[in-house]
């Protein structure tokens, strides 16, 4: 990650109160995500957790921003995340982040995990040797904060939108290339939808049929409205064919970046209009395509297609996904996450939220594996 953690003038917290302020500081950062905008904290709010926003100011110079997520796990014991964050224009400010945060913890907050928003590369397999090699230099501690296990994908696909969009569609794979014609060919429409009904239908189909989890349906919600606006973006993207949503997804961007959050695919199992078997129309092709060119329209540079699998097995629904995803860009990285002890009884919380991640996975999937 090229970080140095040298001398440095002490940082503090300046509580945010206004979102545009708030919002304009993280999108404009180096080192930033959409998940730090003020719009996806108003979504956590729905399921019990609770947003704090922060500017990082040095001698009066605003130097970052942070959101971290308070998570009451049960009385007296909470803890503090930050999201694909914090917002920073250098890593070397981590040293002094920490003795802020610890400024404004509350004696409760057992300990807060970061996810600094810098990718570093991964190779062109997801073997178990690669694996294990990229883990190997992934640091395992910026300053204070040592390595740990992140709550967002770790593993992620990014595409580059900076060049011209022939170049784009050049760079796909082959079959991505094909298949988008073959859509076009066959009247497939995609694009910008504000039809939440029908992104709401291939969601939580999808979850079904891989058996995924996911938040109340005022979470999405709340996250359309919210983070639309504001200096960011929450939207929705379906692709069509005859008039119904095949695939779809939901996104959102601040700053030069766009994520690729929520969505999935169905079947369409309408009768032909003619011949005996319907075709199929390609439609998340159409989708994953229409995606990077509305992105790009919208002056976004790079696209994050969120969560592939750490290591590659044919059996499981993601190895599907991770398929389709590396059609379309080929460049894997790793964001790992980074914990900071606030209290001696932190180990312990780990461990204990480490087997009830994995006795909620046994009870939904039949393991205790992440579907990432």
């Amino acid at each position: 990650m090229g970080c140095r953690y040298g001398q440095s003038v002490s940082l503090s917290l300046i509580e945010a109160v206004d979102r545009n302020a708030y919002n304009a500081v993280v999108a404009q950062m180096p080192i930033t995500s959409p998940l730090q905008s003020w719009g996806y904290g108003e979504a956590r709010k729905v399921i019990g957790q609770e947003p704090m926003r922060f500017f990082i100011r040095r001698d009066g110079e605003t130097v970052g921003a942070i959101q971290l997520i308070r998570k009451t796990l049960v009385p007296g014991v909470a803890t503090l995340y930050a999201p694909r964050g914090p917002a920073l224009q250098t890593l070397d400010d981590l040293p002094e982040v920490a003795k802020a945060i610890k400024k404004i913890a509350r004696r409760t907050d057992i300990h807060v995990k970061i996810e600094p928003s810098v990718p570093i590369l991964a190779g062109t397999e997801a073997t178990q040797t690669d694996l294990e090699e990229e883990q190997s230099v992934i640091p395992a501690a910026l300053g204070p904060f040592k390595r740990g296990v992140a709550e967002q994908p770790e593993h992620t696909i990014l595409a580059d939108l900076s060049a011209g969009e022939d170049e784009l569609f050049n760079g796909l794979h082959k079959m991505a290339r094909r298949n988008v014609r073959g859509s076009q060919r066959m009247g497939v429409q995609a694009g910008r939808d504000d039809d939440f009904e029908g992104f709401w239908d291939i969601f939580t189909a999808t979850n079904e049929r891989a058996q995924l989890g996911s938040f109340p349906r005022a979470y999405y919600e709340t996250l359309l409205r919210e983070a639309n606006g504001d200096g960011s973006e929450a939207y929705i993207v379906l692709s069509r064919h005859e008039g119904r949503p095949l695939a779809g997804g939901m996104f959102l961007a601040i700053g030069d970046s766009t994520c690729y959050l929520y969505g999935g695919s169905i079947r369409d199992d309408r009768p032909p209009l003619e011949g005996e078997k319907r075709k199929d129309a390609k439609a998340p092709d159409a989708f994953y395509w229409e995606s990077m060119r509305d992105a790009k329209a919208h002056g976004y540079t790079t696209f994050d297609f969120w969560g592939i699998p750490r290591l590659l097995d044919e059996s499981k629904h993601s190895y599907g996904v991770f398929k389709m995803k590396l059609k379309f860009s080929t460049k894997r990285y790793w964001y790992p996450a980074y914990d900071l002890a606030l209290s001696p009884v932190s180990p312990v919380l780990q461990k204990a939220l480490k087997v009830r991640k994995q006795y909620v996975n046994y009870r939904s999937r039949g393991t205790t594996d992440d579907i990432l």
